[in-house]
């Protein structure tokens, strides 16, 4: 499965359009390597996003095409989250 499709399906990402411009912006990466939209995802493979002040890295379970939104959270397992801080002091 694509990785804009399992971002969006995942409801990691809310809109596969949002999936995408994140993933061209260089945000996320496949297997610790910077991913295209376009980058199939199996199952087993870590994603991490970086979203801002926010990370997230996830292990890929299962990558069905269509999911009810109860179940998406079954698609993954987070590995580990977090917030950055900013160094910046006014």
């Amino acid at each position: 499965m694509r990785l804009d499709k399992f971002l969006k399906v995942s409801r990691l990402i809310k809109r596969r359009t949002l999936a995408k411009e994140v993933c061209e912006a260089g945000a996320i990466e496949v297997n610790r390597r910077p991913a295209k939209p376009s980058t199939e995802v199996k199952p087993g493979d870590v994603i991490t996003l970086n979203l801002g002040s926010r990370w997230l890295i996830v292990e890929v379970l299962a990558t069905p095409e269509h999911v009810p939104a109860d179940r998406a959270r079954e698609l993954y397992r987070i590995i580990e989250e977090g917030r950055t801080t900013s160094n910046f002091q006014a």
